[in-house]
């Protein structure tokens, strides 16, 4: 039996939740107009942007599954990177929402139907918990599944602090439960997004990945035989878990350069992971020329 394709499992993944979202993003808006709760209507609007997300991580998807071209060489790989990018970014105007919302409550409280805002709450958190659980086994293989996970991640957190605030006001009688709940929920997601986001823009920026020691892969070239020194070090990624490398590497007058070559393409790969590399090869008499000039 053939190895599912990731990038099939990816797109089948987003588009249920897709489906999911958007259906529960429409009974959220009526269950907020017949409840008069603002707060369910605020967190509809954030299901909003989480139905727009979701569509633009299954089109990223899409587009990283087309073949590179002669104009983009590395194919459309990076689409999910600049979706996750637009996720990570969408969540903090999602939290500045949140916050204006939230001032408001405290300042001026509305009369809310705590009975059907909590049984809307407990539906929305059944939902999220589901697409949850949809996206966590994409998440590990792809940034842009990652940035989809965590706007739904954020939708659960907004489905319990609705639920806590419908059920803290049935019991206290105090509408402004509901405003501090939010102010809470909007620092987690500030927390969970900040990583994405930073990721997203070393991808881009082209930076060395987290878990790769420069300085060790550097000692690893050079430590093979027939080596003399690695110069002109380069490693990036491509996009998430495809990691690229060039190198300038001098070898002895009397080293075979293709034996050097594979020796430090088996180090890479086995070590570091890294499968995609470059490596130009000179004799050590013409980088001391090349010094020279």
């Amino acid at each position: 039996m053939s190895q599912e394709d990731p990038h099939h499992h990816e797109e089948r993944s987003l588009r249920l939740a897709l489906g999911l979202t958007a259906a529960y993003c429409v009974c959220e808006i009526a269950g907020g107009y017949l409840t008069n709760s603002l707060a369910l209507l605020s967190d509809a609007a954030h299901m909003f942007t989480d139905v727009a997300a979701l569509g633009l991580s299954l089109f990223a998807a899409s587009m990283a599954r087309r073949p590179a071209t002669d104009r983009k060489s590395y194919g459309y790989h990076r689409a999910e990177i600049l979706a996750a990018l637009a996720n990570g970014v969408a969540l903090w105007l999602v939290v500045a929402v949140i916050a204006v919302s939230a001032y408001e409550r405290l300042i001026l409280p509305v009369a809310v139907h705590a009975e059907g805002m909590l049984g809307v709450a407990l539906v929305g958190l059944v939902v999220n918990v589901y697409v949850a659980l949809i996206l966590s086994g994409a998440m590990e293989r792809s940034l842009n599944v990652r940035g989809a996970f965590l706007h739904v991640v954020s939708d659960l957190l907004g489905s319990i602090g609705a639920a806590a605030a419908g059920l803290g006001m049935m019991l206290t009688g105090l509408t402004n439960i509901d405003a501090i709940a939010a102010i809470a929920i909007g620092c987690l997601i500030l927390f969970s997004s900040w990583g994405l986001v930073r990721e997203a823009v070393d991808v881009l920026m082209e930076s060395v990945p987290g878990h790769i020691d420069l300085d060790r892969l550097r000692v690893d070239l050079g430590s093979v035989p027939g080596a003399l020194a690695v110069h002109d070090l380069h490693v990036w990624s491509i996009t998430t878990g495809q990691h690229a490398l060039s190198a300038h590497a001098v070898i002895a007058e009397d080293a075979v350069s293709d034996e050097v070559l594979a020796a430090m393409t088996s180090v890479l790969a086995q070590r570091h992971g890294i499968t995609h590399v470059t490596i130009q090869i000179e004799r050590a008499s013409r980088a001391e020329c090349e010094a020279l000039h």
